[in-house]
């Protein structure tokens, strides 16, 4: 890759400020989600300890993009919609961070 072109996650970490994640329109067939963070506390209020919480593969959609186009044109439609609950692999999708929040972009097949 050549040293004057660099990839869009790169150019909105260095130079560009986002104030919120509603200002992120994903592209295509792209979804932007937020992993959902496992509870540290029981429903009877006990604490968990940091070595029985476990990451969770799930996460919450946040944005969807309109949808890739096939080969005559046509717009093909996205499997999931903002507010879905989704598994979504352990490695993966491209990282934003947004303030202090972390997110993440995956194309929709995946």
């Amino acid at each position: 890759m050549d040293k004057d072109r660099t990839s869009p996650l790169t150019i909105l970490n260095q130079s560009t400020s986002i104030r919120s994640v509603k200002s992120l329109v994903p592209l295509l067939d792209r979804v932007l989600v937020q992993r959902i963070k496992a509870e540290a506390k029981t429903a009877s209020g006990i604490f968990l300890p940091e070595s029985s919480v476990k990451d969770l593969n799930e996460a919450k959609v946040l944005a969807v993009g309109p949808g890739s186009v096939d080969r005559e044109g046509k717009r093909l439609p996205m499997g999931v919609q903002a507010g879905d609950r989704v598994l979504i692999p352990t490695f993966g999708g491209s990282p934003v961070k947004v303030g202090e929040d972390e997110y993440q972009l995956f194309r929709d097949s995946e």
